[in-house]
């Protein structure tokens, strides 16, 4: 009796002891369980999420800035590419297209007019700075200088060709009719005492074509591809209140993004004052 009494205490020794061990072990399974998923929680916030990247189409001196506030931007989150051009016309339609994210190489009057007449829905974010319009010559070095049926070579697209014949008339050198505006043509000149003759010719050629005529009007961004300081080297050049401000341009569908929001933040920025001044000495003038 002895011995079956002390078979059985051992025997429930025996289970307590092994519910024991099953619990012990159910409890750092659960333990180990928490402490794995809380390193993978801790893990994934601790991941830095990986950069946006933001395709802007420039042209020159836009890229310029772009390129300038790319390693900021890069410690934000954003990566951007720089997709340089040498006409007016890609940028827009690539934008539209989606095969770029922005554009920084125009001002509204130029976007107004694409949008007519292309269709297109795009949009301003942010303007940046202006870029006086200017006159060049390799003949002249001043205004009195030039002669009756003087060459004059101004853009042919709608908008800067208009501010064109505008800058010529401030000048006294033609007289529009009344409300022609930026839309002006040369059907709208109503006065040309100096009978000049105005030839229409794409804003990117209008620097090499200085040789083959009087003068030519220029925008500041082909004038500086050019090396022509537009401060020192212009025969005129319009007043640094001019409207035509520059701007970033998105679409409708990403203008509001936060890495569309951080580039025009950044665009707009002392940083950028600083370097635009400090580099272009005037020829571009900040309007933030």
């Amino acid at each position: 009796m002895k011995k079956w009494t002390l078979s059985f205490l051992t025997l429930a020794l025996v289970l307590v002891l092994a519910a024991c061990g099953n619990n012990n072990a159910k409890n750092n399974a659960a333990n180990n369980s928490q402490s794995s998923e809380g390193n993978a929680a801790q893990t994934e916030v601790e991941t830095p999420a990986e950069p946006v990247k933001l395709v802007v189409g420039a042209t020159v001196p836009h890229a310029d800035i772009l390129k300038f506030i790319a390693p900021k931007l890069k410690e934000e989150g954003v990566e951007l590419e720089v997709v340089e051009f040498t006409d007016y016309v890609q940028p827009n339609v690539q934008v539209f297209e989606k095969q770029l994210d922005a554009n920084y190489f125009q001002h509204q009057p130029y976007l107004d007019d694409q949008n007519k007449q292309n269709n297109f829905d795009l949009v301003s974010v942010v303007g940046v700075h202006v870029e006086p319009f200017g006159a060049y010559s390799k003949k002249y070095k001043s205004v009195d200088e030039i002669v009756d049926g003087a060459k004059v070579a101004i853009p042919n697209d709608a908008t800067n060709g208009g501010r064109a014949l505008l800058l010529l008339e401030k000048q006294g050198l033609i007289k529009l009719k009344d409300g022609a505006g930026i839309s002006a043509t040369k059907a709208d000149i109503v006065e040309n005492p100096k009978n000049l003759k105005i030839i229409e010719s794409e804003a990117a050629m209008l620097p090499r074509q200085l040789e083959e005529v009087d003068f030519a009007l220029i925008n500041t961004n082909y004038a500086i591809e050019a090396s022509l300081n537009p401060t020192k080297d212009a025969l005129f050049i319009e007043d640094k209140d001019s409207p035509y401000t520059n701007i970033l341009v998105a679409r409708p569908d990403n203008k509001d993004s936060d890495a569309i929001q951080k580039l025009a933040k950044a665009l707009t920025s002392e940083d950028v004052r600083t370097f635009i001044n400090d580099t272009y000495a005037g020829a571009l003038v900040p309007v933030f």
